[in-house]
């Protein structure tokens, strides 16, 4: 999914158009998506974290990828959905998804070479629960 919002309101700052996309949504030996195409167009980028899609080689390769092109990388957690590409609904109480959210958006922190992101951006039943 591409998304472009306007960075800067104030008068002094110049406005900024950031071009946003989800990434690192492979799985295994399972290639989900253009990438390394798609990574020479856009300025951040919301790579999944494992519980939707991805997994800690995935996340790693499309981390490096993306601080490689200079884009800046934000967390895509999700429910723990795999099956359903985290667009189903889940029931959870809020310490659950809670220590969910920590461990995804840890886990990708990690593979950071500076363990920072720039934002985190729930994906799918997540999102819309949230």
């Amino acid at each position: 999914m591409l998304q472009i919002k306007i960075i800067g309101t104030h008068t002094n700052m110049p406005n900024k158009i950031d071009i946003n996309c989800d990434m690192g949504e492979s799985f295994g030996m399972y290639k989900m998506g253009l990438d390394e195409e798609v990574i020479n167009h856009i300025s951040s980028a919301n790579i999944a974290c494992g519980f939707h899609a991805g997994d800690p080689m995935w996340m790693r390769h499309t981390v490096k990828l993306a601080e490689d092109q200079g884009v800046a990388v934000g967390a895509h957690p999700s429910f723990p959905d795999l099956v359903g590409f985290g667009r189903r609904n889940m029931n959870v109480e809020p310490e659950e998804a809670k220590a969910d959210l920590v461990y995804q958006i840890g886990a990708l922190q990690a593979f950071t070479t500076k363990k920072k992101l720039q934002h985190v951006k729930p994906h799918g039943a997540m999102y819309n629960q949230a």
